[in-house]
């Protein structure tokens, strides 16, 4: 089973929320419909970016690394030929 390390962004200020899944388009409706306690606040969000792993493990790994980054090299990350 694939897992899945995604980047949303928040159509009310445009901040971005990174997390990891198995299913990222269920995890936007569920972000968009205030089931997520911190993202309930700046509903609607859209989704940026994705991408695949092998693992759980490697998922939340990449995960981690993408909430150290931010600015230019995160716009590059999203804009990226790796996202799905």
């Amino acid at each position: 089973m694939s897992f899945y390390v995604y980047i949303i962004q928040s159509q009310i200020d445009s901040t971005y929320y990174k997390g990891s899944t198995q299913d990222f388009i269920l995890r936007l409706k569920q972000h968009n419909t205030g089931l997520s306690k911190y993202t309930k606040g700046k509903i609607p969000w859209r989704l940026v970016y994705v991408e695949v792993h092998p693992s759980r493990a490697e998922a939340i790994a990449r995960e981690k690394a993408l909430k150290k980054i931010g600015g230019e090299r995160l716009q590059a990350i999203i804009n990226s030929n790796r996202n799905l």
